[in-house]
């Protein structure tokens, strides 16, 4: 690939490095974009927290078995889109693109909030997906926008910018959620999608970098996300339907097939979506496994601690804890704060450190996590411990991730890179997030229209949570040792010597 325009005016790396006396620190304009990049990406995570948090509600109030779709419709839209968004960014700039999809997101968002039917709840959530790949693009303008001894730093401040969301957005969730229920927090996550617009809007200039516009392969692009789409579903059916069934069987391996076909045509396309030459090497499929399994465990198993805490007691039917939005909050108080800690810690010592350790670390702590949290999961006190070593967990995993795929990659194919890496670790996330409405679902029962899960089903998710960890942490140690982020210029090699 290689660019057709010619060299862009100064960028906000060069403003900023005028603005920056010593060049010693990131400079007040760099940190000021970095932040207002940390927001609509950390909206995501927002996101899931404020509508994980909600499904209890979503499900009493509309009485359906089928709240799983409230998380997995938007991911799905996000996982089908995310090709197509990621090479229309190539071509028109990445900050031009993420303000369309923030303003897809926020009519998803509004339409959402209005539903009068849970259908019409899943519409809109499935337009607020379009939402999705805006984190994939963040990371690859903040590539274009920093030079390179800040790009470490800068990715790992956005990417531990999930510990704000992990320290506040419990107590809002709660606030919001028992004022004024489910309504309340489709109406947060519109005020602030309409945040994060504002920000791209005056403070996000745009990135210099443009490839020649020529045709897209669309045919890849649909059989790639349809392919990924449809296998999502077929698992998320498996339990319902059955495994052997033909509907389950034709979901999963028509969607297994669609992806490998979306192989072949890019391979042979003039104008593919993704150059995937670059998964010949080494260093980069073995960061795309490892990042993505490690990352997709801990945001796909979320899932399984909001239903334990929010879903209520009933004897015999739901073995929830039944406690409030805000009580929840308030025993997440030490782990949020620990998760900011430790990840704005991570994102300033990987400029010394190899990324690995920091991931690979983290997917131990997740299993041990897991595996402790299985035998005690019963009161506040438990869960506050416990909350501790998953606390550690993420805020290592999160910082690391983004780091490890820019050493990974040339700074030409980072944009392909995040856009490729972020569809994998959606397309597990999803998978994982069916997976455990599957395993959970094996010991539920329904009543008036509504699935609970006994305390089995809990323990069982937590064990496959386990499982996952540690078949992360075994893929990390497949990734070769990398150059650091801030030793990888603009058309360097990114395999250590």
């Amino acid at each position: 690939m290689s660019s057709s325009t010619t060299p862009s005016p100064p960028t906000a790396t060069e403003s900023a490095a005028a603005g920056s006396p010593t060049g010693s620190g990131m400079g007040a304009r760099l940190a000021l974009i970095a932040l207002a990049l940390m927001w609509p990406t950390q909206l995501l995570s927002l996101a899931g927290l404020l509508g994980g948090n909600a499904q209890a509600s979503v499900a009493l109030h509309f009485r359906t078995t089928e709240i799983g779709w409230f998380i997995l419709v938007n991911a799905l839209v996000a996982t089908v889109i995310t090709p197509f968004v990621v090479k229309l960014a190539d071509f028109h700039g990445k900050r031009n693109v993420m303000i369309v999809i923030t303003l897809l997101g926020l009519a998803g968002d509004i339409i959402a909030a209005l539903a009068t039917s849970y259908g019409m709840l899943l519409v809109g959530r499935g337009i607020a997906g379009f939402y999705g790949p805006i984190a994939a693009l963040a990371y690859a303008s903040v590539r274009e926008l920093f030079p390179p001894r800040h790009v470490g730093a800068a990715s790992g401040m956005i990417g531990s910018g999930i510990a704000l969301v992990a320290l506040g957005g419990p107590f809002l969730t709660g606030w919001v959620l028992d004022a004024f229920g489910f309504r309340g927090v489709m109406w947060t996550l519109t005020i602030a999608t309409a945040i994060g617009l504002l920000l791209l809007l005056t403070v996000v200039p745009e990135t210099p970098q443009r490839l020649e516009r020529t045709k897209v392969n669309w045919l890849g692009g649909v059989l790639l996300g349809g392919g990924a789409a449809a296998l999502a579903y077929g698992i998320g059916k498996g339990g319902e339907w059955g495994w052997s069934d033909l509907g389950t069987l034709a979901f999963v391996l028509g969607g297994v097939l669609a992806v490998v076909l979306y192989g072949v045509t890019d391979a042979k396309s003039a104008h593919p979506l993704f150059h995937l030459g670059m998964m010949a090497r080494r260093s980069v499929w073995t960061v795309f496994l490892a990042t993505a399994l490690v990352a997709a465990t801990i945001f796909g198993t979320g899932v399984i601690g909001q239903l334990l805490v929010l879903y209520p007691t009933i004897p015999g039917a739901s073995d929830g804890l039944g406690m409030t939005a805000t009580h929840y909050a308030v025993i997440g108080i030490p782990a949020s704060i620990l998760i900011l800690v430790v990840g704005f810690g991570t994102g300033v010592v990987l400029r010394k450190t190899d990324a690995r350790i920091p991931l690979g670390l983290g997917a131990l702590l997740a299993a041990v996590g897991f595996v402790l949290q299985r035998q005690w999961h019963y009161t506040s006190t438990q869960l506050m411990l416990l909350g501790i070593i998953s606390a550690l967990a993420m805020g290592l995993i999160v910082a690391s991730v983004p780091v490890l795929v820019i050493e990974a990659v040339t700074p030409e194919e980072q944009a392909t890179a995040n856009g490729l890496q972020g569809m994998l670790q959606g397309v597990l996330t999803t998978v994982i997030t069916q997976v455990v409405y599957v395993v959970l679902a094996q010991h539920s029962t329904v009543v008036q229209g509504t699935r609970f899960y006994l305390d089995d089903g809990y323990r069982n998710a937590m064990l496959l949570g386990a499982g996952l960890a540690v078949l992360g942490l075994l893929a990390v140690t497949l990734v070769p040792r990398l150059r650091r982020a801030e030793d990888v210029e603009a058309g360097a090699a990114v395999a250590a010597p």
